[in-house]
């Protein structure tokens, strides 16, 4: 699967300075497909960015990079990538991680990064806003608006509150209130000086080797809720069994996703 739901909070963005703005001779191409709205195609989120937008040259901001996997992608396909977190755990794995280009990580919150006015070409959520306090979400998507340039573009993927991956998830991670408020954030997006040029709605394929695998990662992402795993592991062995496609390797969990594309007046 693609990155991770990223972590993202509040902490530490005034340790580093602002970033001077550098301008880009080439203006980012956006090759996007006409609207998208059904679930039904199965597509990598990340193979959904690269085949929508032309990332050569650009100036990106991963907002929420988590271990920076996204950042090295987008700089494999010759952007100009910066990362931005707040967990000091992903970001020391960020940074560990071998270069992919000459991508940058910075420790920052989303309300508030370390960018000029109008010097980014595209700011993204991917899989991250609902991890933005629900009262934040809002200016986090402002404080992007303030860093694109004009005609830069917002892309904002977010996973859906339905799903075999989201009902395999819930009984011990439950993002049902916080998914909502995402989407009650994005579609208040136009009214923040963007104007919306694509929705694309696919199926994510979450790939894991096995239950272990996927006790692991709910750990990983809720490490307080150990003790309620144990007591309801039967129940989330029964749910995984059931909801699990076969795959080349291990099991496939569906995850219905949205992809927000907006630009900047």
């Amino acid at each position: 699967m693609g990155p991770d739901f990223y972590q993202l909070g509040i902490a530490h963005f005034w340790d580093h300075p602002h970033i001077p703005c550098i301008d880009v001779s080439k203006r980012i191409k956006k090759t996007m497909t006409p609207a998208q709205k059904t679930q039904s195609e199965i597509r990598l989120n990340a193979d959904v960015l690269t085949t929508t937008l032309e990332l050569k040259d650009a100036r990106v901001v991963d907002i929420g990079c988590g271990d920076g996997s996204l950042v090295r992608l987008m700089a494999r396909h010759g952007a100009r990538v910066f990362g931005v977190d707040n967990s000091d755990l992903q970001l020391a794995k960020a940074r560990a991680a071998k270069p992919a280009g000459n991508e940058v990580y910075y420790d920052g919150r989303a309300e508030a990064l370390p960018f000029d006015d109008a010097c980014i070409d595209v700011a993204m959520f991917f899989n991250s806003l609902h991890h933005v306090p629900a009262k934040n979400m809002t200016a986090a998507l402002i404080e992007a608006v303030r860093v694109l340039k004009p005609g830069g573009i917002l892309y904002v993927s977010e996973p859906l509150a339905f799903g075999p991956h989201f009902d395999l998830m819930q009984p011990v991670h439950d993002e049902t209130q916080v998914r909502a408020e995402a989407q009650k954030a994005i579609a208040g997006a136009e009214t923040l000086g963007l104007k919306r040029i694509n929705e694309i709605r696919h199926t994510h394929p979450v790939h894991l080797d096995d239950f272990d695998a996927f006790r692991e990662r709910m750990l990983r992402i809720n490490p307080g809720q150990a003790d309620a795993f144990g007591k309801m592991e039967k129940k989330l062995q029964d749910a995984f069994a059931t909801l699990a496609k076969p795959g080349e390797k291990g099991f496939v969990f569906d995850q219905p996703m949205r992809v927000d594309i907006f630009e900047k007046a």
